[in-house]
């Protein structure tokens, strides 16, 4: 289990919606924010005099619901007194940022998180108002109320668990450290699949469950099993990546170690690797833990069954031949998408299996927006989640979300297993 916590990276943290005069050239005095110190972030920045003026390496970042891919630019922002040349005033300090790919994005009732990392770097993220980020950041965060005068977050407000760490990493936040004990499981990965190169995924997750088996239950608490089980492979996957990455470093790249194209090369294929790893081992996860509690199903993934227009669904239950049968009820056949994160990709599952209306969707993405929620019940779309991943959600939602058993339990009454 992870340990980290949110302080292990950042030491401030404050919130706001931008107005107009924050986000529209037309109407702000060069890209400026103010109303930091209000929020006591001045002790994160300084006090410089009227002489003075800090700059701070700056990663903006702004994302959309909408879109798989976020805009990031990275540069420097100035912290100064903007009151600086009239001596005889009380000084105001105020954020000036330099225009950029991502400030051309901004518009006024924008949310913006401003963060200081433990490494001087500061963080901006930018999205529109009442998005799911938003809603994550604010859990993250610890940010209960936002309005357009910048809110001072709490940190540590909630674990960082596997979840909230994704949604960091989403955004090109990197939450991982070494522990105590990664070199007895680091030892142990060696042993089984030697220390040159990344199993298959599916070895991997097998290798992960058996190493934590007499700690689970799948049958039992099914919840907290999926969960257990996506903690404990992201850990050892983290743990035996460190390892393969930092023995490919050493080699270097290309004569003189200076192939700049090589390790480009390289660097994108660990992040591609870290992205479809997790959604197949969670896929995978997902399948054992039906099978254990002898559910009838089967998987669209590779030479599975099709729907129509050549369409895979994750999992149907009870099978693929059930749903091709004319005379087999629609009443009970059930079909689940797994996806880790949804965003607005959960409107792919709509349209995967036609003749069943309501479409069931099983993730770990926390503190989904109640907007989309909203839009996913229009759309007859139910939401199942792991138990311990409902408290992230407001109480209007956590009375239709499914856990993970109840999910189960439906299947299992629907088939006769009960």
């Amino acid at each position: 289990m992870f340990t980290d916590r949110i302080s292990d990276y950042f030491e401030g943290v404050a919130a706001k919606y931008l107005s107009a005069v924050d986000a529209d050239p037309g109407r702000s005095n060069q890209h400026e924010i103010g109303g930091l110190p209000a929020a006591g972030f001045k002790q994160y920045l300084g006090t410089p005099g009227k002489n003075d003026e800090y700059r701070f390496k700056a990663k903006q970042i702004y994302f959309k619901d909408d879109s798989d891919s976020l805009e990031i630019s990275e540069g420097f922002v100035t912290w100064y007194d903007c009151r600086r040349k009239q001596p005889h005033r009380s000084a105001e300090f105020r954020l000036y940022y330099y225009s950029s790919a991502v400030t051309e994005l901004i518009e006024e009732g924008d949310f913006l998180l401003v963060a200081k990392m433990l490494d001087g770097t500061l963080l901006m993220i930018f999205t529109p108002a009442d998005s799911t980020i938003e809603s994550q950041l604010r859990l993250v965060f610890g940010l209960k109320a936002v309005s357009e005068s910048f809110t001072p977050g709490t940190l540590d407000a909630v674990q960082l668990l596997l979840p909230l760490r994704l949604v960091l990493e989403e955004l090109g936040i990197e939450v991982s450290r070494p522990e105590r004990g990664d070199d007895v499981w680091l030892e142990q990965l060696i042993n089984k699949f030697g220390g040159d190169s990344f199993p298959t995924t599916s070895a991997f997750s097998a290798y992960a469950r058996y190493s934590i088996q007499d700690s689970v239950d799948p049958c039992g608490s099914p919840d907290q099993t999926i969960v257990q089980w996506m903690e404990h492979e992201e850990k050892l996957f983290r743990i035996f990546e460190r390892y393969l990455v930092q023995q490919r470093l050493s080699l270097g790249f290309g004569v003189g170690g200076c192939d700049v194209e090589g390790f480009i090369s390289f660097s994108l294929s660990v992040q591609n690797r870290r992205k479809s790893r997790v959604g197949h081992a969670f896929e995978g996860h997902i399948y054992e833990l039906f099978f254990q509690n002898k559910l009838l199903f089967e998987q669209g993934r590779g030479k599975g069954g099709i729907t129509e227009n050549g369409s895979r669904p994750d999992f149907i239950f009870p099978g693929f031949s059930s749903y091709h049968d004319s005379a087999f009820s629609i009443d009970n056949l059930f079909m689940l998408g797994a996806k880790t994160t949804c965003k607005d990709r959960w409107r792919q599952v709509l349209s995967e299996a036609k003749k069943i209306k309501k479409k069931h969707l099983i993730t770990l993405e926390p503190a989904i927006s109640q907007s989309q929620t909203c839009e996913m019940q229009s759309h007859d779309l139910q939401l199942v989640i792991p138990e311990s991943i409902h408290s992230t959600y407001s109480a209007s939602q956590r009375d239709w979300l499914l856990s993970v058993e109840e999910f189960i339990d439906l299947i299992r009454h629907r088939q006769g297993l009960v």
